[in-house]
């Protein structure tokens, strides 16, 4: 132990660090120098320590068997007692008077300080995992930043008397180095980089060093890392491995594309074929349907001819039994003449060539007509008609249905209509608007004219 000299017995000492930036400061007395003088390590009870805040000061103590510490974290402004030193208090006990110096070495640590450390890895070669002859040289650069978070583990890692800031950083830069190039050179085969694209990729890249980075420094140095950031990754464009990367690797490329491009016909063709088959089958379908409607069309010709046919051998049978009714039935004249049963056979006659005439007329005009089109419907008309019958208005009736009335025998020319607007009922047949309706229509009873005696 040294003791002062009586000289300076007098003075008592202030602790503290007055440092503007500083990592670790060990404390020296006032004018003195660092590790040049014999009071450095002895410190004297009731001496003041000043502690700022986001720093803390640590007490080392020598021991035959290693070093314990006193830790005093800022904020701190006070005098040296048993009581804010209570390692010394418990290994030395008040052997000495107030007045005694004690041995310790006193750092200060501050918690506060961010260091940034510069690296550059210079250019090693990183390799494609396809092509592993070729290895590209590669090279990075970038800044570390770094504090002191865990002091107590940061102390048990490091001895302080022989701590040297710019050792420190050197060997963190070692690491930081060594860390970049494992990341670096593993990027390609473990997520999948490729290493002409590798200086696209300093973000990804920075991610997956900053996360090693920060677990190393961590776990063996005791140091909390703030951030890595990469700031070039460099590729050697004139090194042989990257000109015979680059050469391959569009090889490949041109080959991948034309792989793709052979894919995208072959499935274009497909689509082409599908749509071409699928428009056959519409094409089919429509034909069909088409053939479908002629034959359809034709049979309902054929069916027209059919019930003309029909409804010819219909009036001429029924003419012949009237007219054999009548040769039957009547007074001769004693000539064997049956002058009533002619004239009705001649009547019958004529009504059968009417009816005749009337649906050769309406099979000639279906048969010029294009095929594939049926006669447009009777014009609608808003003429409505009430039919007296009985002696009470019946309807009203359009003209479509009375037609049907004169069909089925319902309405005479003889019958009274009446509609909105007339004065008066009105035989229909005095209606010129109703003309049509008996046009077809066999002539009546009342309108046969008398047989001559």
């Amino acid at each position: 132990m040294f003791l002062y000299d009586k000289k300076d017995t007098a003075f008592m000492d202030i602790i503290r660090c007055d440092e503007p930036n500083y990592l670790i400061w060990k404390w020296h007395p006032a004018r003195t120098v660092s590790g040049k003088n014999k009071r450095e390590n002895s410190i004297r009870w009731g001496s003041s320590l000043r502690v700022r805040e986001g720093s803390v000061a640590v007490f080392v103590y020598s021991q035959p068997d290693g070093y314990i510490h006193d830790f005093i974290e800022g904020p701190y402004d006070c005098r040296l007692d048993t009581l804010n030193l209570p390692v010394l208090t418990s290994i030395r006990g008040l052997l000495y008077g107030g007045d005694t110096p004690f041995q310790a070495e006193v750092y200060f640590i501050n918690l506060a300080q961010l260091i940034q450390v510069k690296f550059g890895v210079p250019f090693f070669d990183v390799f494609d995992p396809r092509f592993l002859d070729f290895g590209v040289p590669t090279a990075v650069r970038g800044t570390m930043s770094f504090k002191i978070t865990d002091y107590k583990e940061f102390i048990k890692l490091h001895r302080l008397e022989s701590f040297n800031l710019q050792d420190f950083q050197t060997q963190i830069r070692d690491i930081v180095i060594k860390t970049i190039k494992n990341a670096v050179s593993n990027a390609p085969t473990e997520y999948g980089i490729p290493v002409i694209q590798i200086e696209r990729k300093i973000s990804q890249v920075n991610d997956l060093v900053e996360t090693d980075v920060k677990t190393r420094l961590g776990k063996d140095f005791g140091v909390t890392v703030t951030g890595v950031d990469i700031s070039t990754i460099e590729l050697d464009k004139s090194s042989e491995g990257y000109q015979r990367l680059i050469s391959v690797t569009q090889d490949v490329s041109a080959a991948t594309i034309q792989a793709q491009t052979d894919v995208n016909i072959k499935k274009m063709q497909d689509v082409q074929r599908i749509e071409a088959e699928h428009m056959e089958s519409m094409l089919k379908v429509q034909r069909e349907e088409a053939q479908f409607a002629q034959r359809l069309q034709t049979q309902s010709d054929h069916l027209t001819a059919h019930q003309i046919n029909q409804q010819a051998a219909v009036d001429i049978a029924g003419a012949e039994a009237f007219g054999q009714m009548g040769a039957g039935g009547a007074t001769s004249m004693g000539t064997g003449m049956n002058p009533a049963g002619m004239m009705a056979s001649m009547m019958m006659g004529s009504a059968v060539g009417q009816n005749m005439a009337h649906l050769m007329k309406g099979m000639m005009s279906g048969m010029t007509q294009p095929i594939g089109t049926t006669p447009p419907p009777i014009p609608a008309t808003d003429s409505e008609y009430y039919v007296a019958v009985d002696g009470k208005p019946t309807g009203p009736y359009n003209l479509v249905s009375l037609k049907q009335m004169v069909a089925e025998g319902t309405l005479s020319k003889e019958s009274l209509l009446w509609k909105s607007g007339m004065t008066n009922w009105v035989k229909s047949y005095e209606i010129q608007e109703l003309y049509f309706i008996f046009s077809s229509a066999p002539p009546t009873i009342s309108e046969i004219p008398p047989i001559p005696l």
